[in-house]
């Protein structure tokens, strides 16, 4: 069991955090039309996944419009918020905020997220929401990135994902820049 912080507060959290390396475990969320989604229907494609508490917490809102924005630089790679929220909730946050490309899941019926991404609150009065985190899968699902952010209202670091999802160009090594004339 791990902890994070809420305000300052230590918090325990339950379950088994990934590692980069690790496959990632098999998933089933429900999306705002109420289906079920494996992590399976987005093989071959890259995923980055938000864990937030809710949608409707300032902070959940908050990395969902982030990872909105972050779509439209990023081929080849599936979106995700994952929380405890209800599809209709998401569903109206969506709509409200004019997502597009950002797929809003619940753990409605797929409760065994919370332990198999090590995301779950165990401490009362928060128990059965998520903490904070943030994860960046291969095509295979094996994970490149996984931060467990560690005070629960933060976000996470954005730009290590994204160094990842998009590298920096390297610089030709040895050469030098032409003089200016």
């Amino acid at each position: 069991m791990s902890t994070v912080l809420l305000n300052g507060t230590p918090i325990s959290i339950g379950g088994r955090f990934p590692h980069v390396g690790e496959t990632a475990h098999s998933f089933m969320l429900v999306d705002t039309n109420l289906q079920d989604v494996a992590l399976s229907k987005y093989w071959g494609q890259r995923k980055l996944i938000a864990v937030v508490p809710s949608l409707d917490a300032a902070i959940g809102l908050t990395i969902a419009r982030q990872l909105e924005r972050l779509s439209y630089s990023l081929t080849n790679t599936v979106l995700m918020t994952v929380s405890v929220d209800t599809p209709y909730a998401l569903a109206r946050i969506g709509e409200a905020e004019g997502f597009r490309k950002l797929n809003l899941m619940s753990t409605l019926r797929g409760r065994d997220f919370h332990k198999d991404y090590g995301v779950m609150i165990t401490d009362v009065p928060l128990s059965g929401l998520m903490t904070t985190a943030l994860f960046v899968l291969d095509i295979n699902d094996v994970v490149l990135h996984a931060e467990l952010v560690q005070e629960l209202m933060n976000e996470p670091n954005y730009d290590a994902a994204m160094n990842i999802l998009n590298p920096p160009a390297k610089e030709e090594s040895g050469a030098e820049a032409p003089a200016a004339g």
